[in-house]
């Protein structure tokens, strides 16, 4: 059948460039490649927050990290703020990296829940670095050569302009040989025996012909489903919001590291900080509430005047059935949606993109690649979807029936047993090659108010004197740490500062 030669990536914004950029720079020429995208047809763009794994991403396209923040306007980012999640009220920090530090045999999770049963200690958010330093406002690299301090452990992520992340990995594809074609394709051309794409042919009349189509086209599926038909699992009656308004507000004195997640009657409120900006957006389910209302909700919980028109989205969440169909590829949203509460979005680019590196077929398209690029996305869709319905499932919270609905469904087995586990003794084993870390199901499963009946039985074969010394002195050290870290604008200003950007027109909110 010969060698793979040429891929066309249908669509640009985030997904398109993403692929491009890592495909150009990791097979260096190997490939011809070429994206089509229209002005015409807008992104989504309302994506800016991150995990750690961005990093990598970032080091696969040998991006330098102040550079690239200086780009994209970006921040730093040390987790995700939850209030009003568990019961009004609440609050707690789901932080990047480590609790504290292993005693013997057990993590530091366990010595603190025996220790929180009788009321000798304080909340969970005091024994790691990032969920301290995060509402105190300060931030800083990890110290290469303090590695066995919570100074040297310190786990971050970005938030950025993800329509500027687009643009700068765009000059970098570019430069790298990879053609940009502008227009929107029209019609699809598939083999009339194997069912093949063979081609696309875009308004301008021009016809481009691949071997490997990368569906980078949205929510629309332009080749994965209204070509071939892959289908879609609908996953709503686990995550029932399915609508979202987003609006950018000036930017507030209160330059935050971390991400704010607020619990709305509905659903929730997020708030992003940028240098230029805030980001916000409401996510809701339209069964409990109407598209004005929830864009009244948002307008009225900003904490800095208006910079730009709501924004109003439609999403189903759920993922196709197979992320890769013949010689197609979904990359994006094309090949699924998850709500943005624990900032997946541009991670399930990130990691598409990866696998189908991995897995990079020759022209043959051999069905053992396929069958085994479909397994690994659909585990990793399932293991987040499962993450994402737990913030949901686990709440004390009845006052709506939104949350009465959440709080009394049913969920899938996969997660009612990791709930069960934990809600025994306190226990979370990751599974394969899932996203999210043992420490973030401890802190989110926690924060939401999910104790064990019992702690770990081999927390009693260490007296309670030393336990009690372990606590104090893991708080003590932290604490201390989080007291010398600068505060996140200072860290920015010094080290990342973007050149001030034309400031916008005040925008009339509507009501």
């Amino acid at each position: 059948m010969g060698e793979l030669r040429r891929i066309l990536i249908a669509g640009g914004g985030s997904a398109g460039w993403m692929t491009a950029a890592l495909l150009s720079k990791l097979f260096k020429g190997r490939y011809a490649i070429t994206l089509v995208e229209s002005d015409e047809i807008g992104t989504v763009g309302v994506g800016e927050a991150t995990i750690p794994a961005i990093k990598k991403f970032n080091e696969l396209l040998g991006l330098d990290e102040d550079e690239f923040l200086r780009r994209t306007q970006g921040s730093f980012k040390l987790g995700i703020q939850f209030n009003d999640w568990s019961r009004i009220g609440s609050s707690y920090v789901h932080g990047f990296g480590v609790i504290g530090r292993d005693l013997e045999w057990l993590r530091c999770h366990h010595y603190w829940l025996a220790a929180h049963r009788e009321g000798r200690v304080g909340p969970l958010d005091l024994f790691s670095i990032n969920t301290l330093a995060a509402p105190a406002n300060r931030f800083m690299r990890p110290r290469a050569d303090m590695p066995d301090s919570p100074i040297g452990q310190i786990a971050y992520a970005f938030h950025f302009d993800a329509g500027l992340y687009a643009a700068y990995l765009a000059e970098q594809a570019r430069a790298r040989g990879v053609e940009r074609r502008e227009g929107r394709i029209v019609h699809v051309a598939q083999d009339a025996g194997s069912g093949f794409i063979r081609s696309v042919t875009l308004d301008d009349g021009g016809v481009l012909e691949a071997d490997l189509f990368v569906d980078c086209s949205g929510f629309r599926g332009l080749l994965i489903e209204q070509a071939l038909h892959a289908g879609y699992e609908e996953w709503s009656h686990w995550l029932p919001c399915d609508r979202a308004v987003a609006v950018p507000s000036a930017r507030s004195a209160d330059f935050t590291p971390y991400t704010r997640s607020t619990a709305r009657p509905a659903g929730w409120q997020w708030r992003i900080p940028l240098q230029h900006r805030t980001g916000n957006g409401h996510v809701y389910a339209s069964r409990w509430m109407e598209a004005d209302t929830a864009e009244a909700m948002l307008l009225a919980h900003l904490d800095a005047p208006v910079a730009g028109e709501p924004r109003h989205l439609r999403f189903v969440p759920g993922r196709r059935r197979a992320a890769w169909v013949k010689n197609c590829v979904a990359i994006g949203l094309s090949g699924g949606f998850l709500e943005p509460l624990e900032s997946t979005g541009l991670h399930l680019i990130q990691s598409a993109i990866l696998r189908l590196v991995r897995l990079m077929p020759d022209a043959r398209f051999d069905p053992a690649n396929i069958a085994e690029f479909n397994r690994q996305s659909d585990f990793e869709y399932e293991r987040i979807r499962d993450f994402i319905i737990l913030h949901y499932k686990a709440t004390e919270r009845g006052d709506t029936p939104f949350w009465r609905h959440v709080r009394d469904m049913d969920v899938p087995d996969t997660l009612a047993h990791k709930m069960a586990l934990f809600a025994a003794n306190g226990r979370v084993f990751r599974e394969d090659d899932e996203l999210f870390a043992e420490e973030s199901w401890i802190q989110v499963m926690i924060g939401q108010g999910l104790l064990p009946a019992a702690p770990d039985p081999l927390v009693a074969v260490t007296p309670r004197t030393e336990v009690d010394r372990y606590l104090a002195d893991t708080e003590q050290v932290i604490a201390k740490c989080v007291a010398l870290m600068p505060s996140h604008e200072a860290f920015v200003a010094k080290t990342c500062a973007a050149p001030a950007m034309p400031a916008s027109p005040p925008v009339a909110a509507r009501r």
